[in-house]
């Protein structure tokens, strides 16, 4: 089997799609910035029979992602999946008024500059496989920006753009991109925003192959 990476790997959901492509079969490569979170996630895998491994990068540092991405594929094989869902950081949504150029700095390295540093490095492996999928998962300034969110509806737009542009690009060579809203909270419990349902959803995603853009609820949810 080949290797799934899941880029901004926790507890919740980057755990729950971890179990969900890994008992398919597929080993996972987990990436964050804690090695030592990145560790006790993997041995909890492990004990759940997933092969996973830990490999720390700051997305907004496009070397050090790229080569988290390359120990990852020297350590587990070709990665056939990509997944990118980092959590955005609480000061990339300032009101837009008050938000500057230094303000959106920030939220373009996080949601543009690391997407495109990932798929670079991983674009080889899908070629060489002929086939694979490239995951992205976004909230719903995505689709809808919000005048007290700028950097995240700035930055979010901006990765739709990309990953559309991939899909249309890609989708001859067998290659999958595709995007999850996640609209509001991930909700432990919640019949389709609980980690283990949108693990699930991307398991779908993944599978079915079909269209750009899916949303794990209603946006104003």
């Amino acid at each position: 089997m080949t290797t799934m990476a899941i880029i901004g790997a926790g507890p919740g959901l980057g755990a729950a799609v971890a179990r969900r492509f890994g008992g398919e079969g597929h080993d996972i490569a987990l990436i964050a910035r804690d090695q030592g979170r990145l560790d006790t996630l993997a041995g909890d895998l492990l004990r759940d029979g997933v092969t996973a491994r830990g490999f720390a990068a700051d997305v907004r540092d496009p070397d050090a992602l790229q080569a988290a991405l390359d120990a990852a594929h020297a350590t587990l094989g070709p990665i056939e999946i990509l997944q990118y869902s980092p959590v955005p950081h609480r000061d990339f949504m300032r009101p837009v008024l008050e938000t500057t150029p230094a303000d959106l700095v920030g939220p373009l390295a996080f949601s543009v500059h690391g997407p495109v540093a990932a798929v670079r490095q991983v674009l080889p492996d899908l070629r060489a496989l002929g086939r694979g999928t490239v995951l992205f998962v976004n909230g719903g300034t995505a689709v809808v920006p919000h005048p007290d969110r700028a950097g995240t509806s700035i930055a979010f737009a901006a990765e739709s753009a990309y990953g559309r542009l991939l899909h249309d690009t890609l989708a001859p060579e067998g290659i999958h991109v595709a995007q999850l809203i996640i609209p509001g909270a991930i909700v432990p419990g919640h019949h389709r925003k609980d980690p283990a349902v949108l693990a699930d959803t991307l398991w779908a995603i993944h599978r079915d192959r079909q269209g750009f853009r899916h949303f794990a609820d209603d946006l104003d949810s």
